[in-house]
């Protein structure tokens, strides 16, 4: 296997290398402090400035995102914080750019923000997400990311599903089932996103990437998979059930939401053919795992017969959820 510059470079991340980039990159000195801190896809340190100042410098997976997608994610995030969003944005380096280079591989840092995650919200809370989003998405609004995949079923969906099956991720046997029944819930859900605005999102807004601060609130961190799609991707995977069996939560939500931005109920019927593009989204990124490393940390067991038919399962049902969804009635088009 040919193993090119940048990946060798972001494999050989030394603590010796990190400091000697991150202090050359941002013109400061650091303390020897170099923790590794917990990422499934880049490699990301936690360092301290001499002055005291905590900070985190991300090296990105060489091969995941292109210089130009990097650069959206930067620029929606400056953009953010410029409108005092509570959002972590990375620091500018000495010579003006947000993103830095190192044999291939690109890096930024970012300040230090501690906080801690949540995993079931106040009415209070889901009225605050609800305004943290509205006014995300007032400014994603504000422009197409030249860069960014295109978070729909024709798109990205297909995209993935054609990789899993050019990469011969699964028995062969299953194979034929897999794309069968992917190529039914690409046909079955494609129509539904005909016409739905679509702006730049955060793409992957769960549990863990809200932070809570005291005394600030909610942050949303983490824009790796920033993406242009639909603004209801942005929320549907915070609620406690599925779409029929979260009405309260979703009407929070709305209701802070709409205090900055209008919402397009129709796309409420997109929570589940999104929640079904997730499992694929999902399957494809264990694979690519699987392609670089050999295995995939988030499902040791990729691969094997048993996971491939626990997922088609899965998947099988959720279409038919999807297909035995009821018709939309009043404000839930």
């Amino acid at each position: 296997m040919v193993v090119s510059q940048a990946h060798s470079a972001f494999h050989c991340l030394t603590p010796d290398v990190v400091l000697d980039l991150v202090e050359k990159a941002m013109g400061i000195r650091c303390t020897n402090l170099c923790r590794p801190l917990a990422s499934y896809i880049n490699r990301v340190y936690e360092l301290e400035a001499e002055d005291g100042d905590g900070l985190v410098v991300k090296f990105y997976r060489p091969g995941r995102w292109s210089r130009d997608a990097l650069v959206d994610e930067h620029d929606f995030l400056l953009e953010l914080a410029d409108r005092e969003i509570p959002v972590i944005a990375p620091l500018r380096l000495a010579e003006g750019s947000s993103l830095g280079e190192h044999q291939g591989t690109f890096f930024a840092v970012f300040p230090k923000c501690g906080g801690r995650s949540w995993d079931e919200f106040s009415n209070e809370q889901w009225l605050e997400i609800g305004r943290l989003l509205g006014r995300i998405h007032a400014v994603g609004a504000g422009r197409i990311p030249a860069g960014r995949i295109v978070m729909a079923p024709d798109h990205s969906t297909r995209q993935q599903t054609d990789y899993l099956l050019a990469g011969k991720f699964m028995p062969d046997d299953l194979a034929p089932q897999f794309a069968e029944l992917t190529a039914e819930l690409i046909a079955a859900i494609s129509p539904l996103f005909a016409g739905i605005e679509m702006i730049r999102i955060h793409g992957d807004c769960h549990f863990s990437n809200l932070i809570y601060r005291p005394g600030v609130s909610f942050y949303l961190i983490d824009f790796d998979d920033m993406a242009l799609g639909p603004p209801v991707q942005d929320f549907w995977m915070l609620l406690p059930g599925y779409r029929e069996d979260s009405r309260p939560e979703i009407e929070l939500f709305l209701e802070g939401y709409e205090t900055f931005r209008d919402f397009d109920r129709r796309t409420l019927r997109l929570i589940e053919p999104l929640r079904a593009m997730r499992y694929i989204h999902y399957m494809a990124w264990c694979a690519y795992q699987v392609a670089e490393e050999g295995l995939s940390r988030v499902a040791p067991d990729f691969g094997t017969r048993d996971y491939w038919q626990r997922e088609l399962r899965d998947l099988a049902e959720q279409l038919a959820r999807i297909k035995a969804a009821p018709e939309p009635q009043g404000n839930w088009r």
